[in-house]
Parts: structure tokens; C-alpha cells; sequence
């Protein structure tokens, strides 16, 4: 079947970006299905370094169809900021399109998200997406379509912003927003990017019905879905692969593969338990080579051990059909390396991830111990010119997650990847 999904399989940043990237080249259309600007992509292409939040990470190919799913949050001076930086660096975005169904992130939503934060300590980007999402499930609040009708907008809005602004101001002690500025600020966005606006669904249903290839880009990871993350530090949208047909609008059966991709080590940005995480120089030394500072906050990523309990759930949440594995040229280095195979809480030894955060706090991870490769492989074209320490640690992964490794990346351009299976 043409329909591929892409998701990450552990707590996100997991390197989706430059999988998307290699894959569009087989693709015709590259959905971005959920999230907002809190995501980061980061692609490289030549000597050029992009990083991308809205946009999907197919933009870098001009005869793609790149989409921005319904489920999708989007900030629409954001993303005109991202189409403005791509124009600037010679690459065309005619070949975008941003559903008429997606909710629109709007500045009270990142005020409130801010302020919220500051209690609730879960970590966010502060990007307003989780506001967003709120409004969005209690009715509240305003599609891309809605702003395309003026005179209905307007009065809405204003009744809107009037609420938002006795939340501020009496609850949070916080000044209020002009509805007026903001509404002809969100004319003057909204008529910049008219042009872009699409029912979506109608665009890739239609691609499908005759055999083109869709790629569905998803963001965060799943141990950051709404539902099946480590809540409450989670994100406030699907991530995983069901997440693909309501924040694009097409049906389970259309989905012929899915693929989870997984650093070969852990991390994860923001609060949280992390049972493998490192605080350590063998830590440091992950997030120094592997560069692990977020696309979107700059924060430094938590780091540790490559986390098999965490893979095999993403393998069944997802339905996994395949692996691509990223970032294994960062543990290069080291004579030996560790895989977390089960978590042992309170003399109990856990196979399957904990559906209950309090008890995931208190897990202690036992790993096995692997030999390394300690040699630079970054280079490496083909598999079978691996070391045979690092194949024997795909061979491990493989067998530890119940799923086939189809792609390995051993360095962060295009070149630097190794396909063993088709993925299209």
C-alpha cells in the first residue's frame, strides 16, 4: 500500500526530520499530521542546516505535495516566519498546503500556556499548543476556515477574547489582549496565506485513490501521546500512528506501513520519568556527540541507554512494522554499551512498560552489556561493512523490540544512511 507512517518511538527528537527527508524522495506527498510549532525537524541537505517546525521536513523537495493536516495546531505568524526563512535560502513553498480544518494557535493561548507552565512544571515549549488543543476539545475554538469568513469570525472572536481576557486578568493577575489588534493582525496573517489553504483530506485522499506514494510525518514521539505517554509529561496530541488518519483525514486501512524511529540511545526534553537516563559523564559524553540540544527550546536533552522496554511498547502501540535507527555513529566511541532490557520496581522484574507513572518513577533499569565497535562508521554506505559489534547490536535491537530494522543513519546527511529493506 502507498500509505507510510512515520512516528517516533521513544520520548521524540528521535531524528523523524532527517528520516522524512531521505524517504521523500520515494514519496509524492509528505503529510504532517499533529502538533504544532513545538516541534523541531532538524534536515541537512548539502552544507545547509534547516530546521523546521510547522512545515513538514518534505518542503526540501519542490515537486513534493507537502500538507499540514487537520490535526495539526497551527501559529500562523510562525508559519509564514518558516516560509519567509525557506524563500530566503532559495527553496520554493508553492508546493504547500495547510488544512482549512486545523485549529489556529492564538497569542492568548501561548500567554496562558506560559503562565500555566510556571505551576504545573510539566515542561512545555510554551508555544500555546496545549491552550489550543484545549479549546479546541471544548469547542471553543477557531479553525483556519473560520477566519476566512470575516464578518462571522469577528464577533466570535471578540466574544472570545473578552472571556480569555477575564481569565487573565482576574484569575491570573495578568493584563488582557485588544481584540482588535489581534483581529487585524490575524486578517493581515490569514491573507498572506490564503493561497496555501486547502481541504486537505480531499488533496490526499486523492493521491492515494490513485497509487501515489504518502509519507505521514508525525511529531513528538509515543511516550509523549496524550493517551499512551507518560502522563502527565506528555504532549497534548496523537503522536503515534493512529494519529495519522484523524489529523489527516483518512482511514486505518489505507496504512501499509508504519515506522518507529529510534535513536540508538534514549532521550528526552522537559520533566518526567526517564529510567535509563545518564547523570554522568558517559551522559555528557552522548549529549556532546549526539549534539542533543532541542530544535525548538535549545534545551539540553536528558540522555542514557537505549531503552528496550520503551521499543517494544512503541512496537505495539504503533503496530510497528519497521525500525530505522538513528544516530548510531554517536556511540562510536565506546568500548562498551548497555541496552535496558526490563525495569526491576520493588524486587519485581517488568517486562512490559508500566501503565502507571508513579510506578515508572521508582523503576531501576537492568540492562545487558554489549561489546562496541569503537571505530568511526559514519562513512559506512553499506551493512554488511559494519563492524560486526554494531551489527550484533542492530541484531539485538531487532530481537529485544520484536521488530526489523529496515534503515540505519550513521550521520545526520542523506548520504549517511544505509537502507537494508524497501520502505515503499
Amino acid at each position: 500500500m502507498p500509505a507510510v507512517v512515520l512516528v517516533g518511538a521513544q520520548w521524540g527528537d528521535e531524528g523523524k526530520g532527517k528520516i522524512t527527508d531521505f524517504l521523500a524522495e520515494q514519496a509524492d506527498c509528505i503529510v504532517r499530521y499533529q502538533g504544532g510549532s513545538n516541534a523541531g525537524h532538524t534536515v541537512e541537505l548539502a552544507k545547509e542546516k534547516f530546521m523546521l517546525h510547522l512545515i513538514p521536513s518534505g518542503i526540501l523537495h519542490a515537486e513534493k505535495l507537502c500538507v499540514i493536516g487537520n490535526g495539526v495546531v497551527v501559529d500562523l505568524g510562525k508559519v509564514i516566519e518558516e516560509i519567509d526563512g525557506l524563500h530566503q535560502r532559495g527553496i520554493d513553498t508553492s508546493n504547500l498546503r495547510i488544512s482549512s480544518r486545523a485549529s489556529v494557535v492564538m497569542p492568548y493561548h501561548k500567554k496562558i500556556d506560559e503562565i500555566e507552565d510556571r505551576t504545573k512544571k510539566i515542561g512545555t515549549t510554551k508555544r500555546g499548543i496545549g491552550p489550543t488543543y484545549a479549546d479546541k476539545i471544548s469547542r471553543i475554538g477557531f479553525r483556519i476556515s473560520d477566519l476566512l469568513h470575516e464578518e462571522y469570525f469577528r464577533e466570535k472572536f471578540a466574544a472570545e477574547v473578552e472571556r480569555k481576557n477575564r481569565l487573565l486578568e482576574d484569575f491570573y493577575d495578568e493584563p488582557g489582549f485588544d481584540a482588535d489588534v489581534m483581529l487585524e493582525q490575524l486578517m493581515t496573517q490569514i491573507g498572506i496565506l490564503k493561497k496555501y489553504i486547502a481541504d486537505t483530506a480531499c488533496l490526499v485522499h486523492t493521491d492515494l485513490r490513485v497509487g501515489k506514494n504518502v509519507l505521514f510525518e508525525g511529531a513528538q514521539g509515543t511516550l509523549l501521546d496524550i493517551d499512551h505517554g507518560t502522563y502527565p509529561f506528555v504532549t497534548s496530541s496523537y503522536p503515534t500512528a493512529g494519529g495519522a488518519c484523524v489529523g489527516s483525514g483518512i482511514g486505518p486501512t489505507e496504512i501499509g506501513k508504519v515506522i518507529g524511529v529510534a535513536k540508538a540511545y534514549t532521550t528526552r526534553v522537559g520533566e518526567g520519568p526517564f529510567p535509563t537516563e545518564l547523570e554522568d559523564a558517559t551522559g555528557e559524553l552522548l549529549r556532546d556527540r549526539g549534539a542533543e540540544f532541542g530544535v525548538t527550546t535549545g534545551r539540553p536533552r536528558r540522555c542514557g541507554w537505549l531503552d528496550a522496554v520503551i521499543l517494544r511498547y512503541a512496537a505495539r502501540i504503533n503496530g510497528l512494522t519497521d525500525l530505522a535507527i538513528t544516530k548510531l555513529d554517536v556511540l562510536d566511541s565506546f568500548e562498551t554499551v548497555k541496552i535496558c532490557v526490563a525495569y526491576r520496581y520493588k524486587g519485581e522484574l517488568l517486562y512490559e512498560f508500566p501503565d502507571n507513572i508513579h510506578v515508572l518513577q521508582e523503576c531501576i533499569p537492568e540492562y545487558i552489556e554489549m561489546p562496541g565497535w569503537n571505530q568511526d562508521i559514519s562513512q559506512i554506505t553499506e551493512f554488511n561493512n559494519l563492524p560486526l559489534a554494531t551489527r550484533n547490536y542492530i541484531a539485538k535491537i531487532e530481537e529485544l523490540s520484536g521488530v526489523k530494522q529496515s534503515l540505519l543513519a550513521v550521520g545526520p546527511k542523506r548520504s549517511q544512511t544505509i537502507v537494508t529493506n524497501s520502505l515503499f
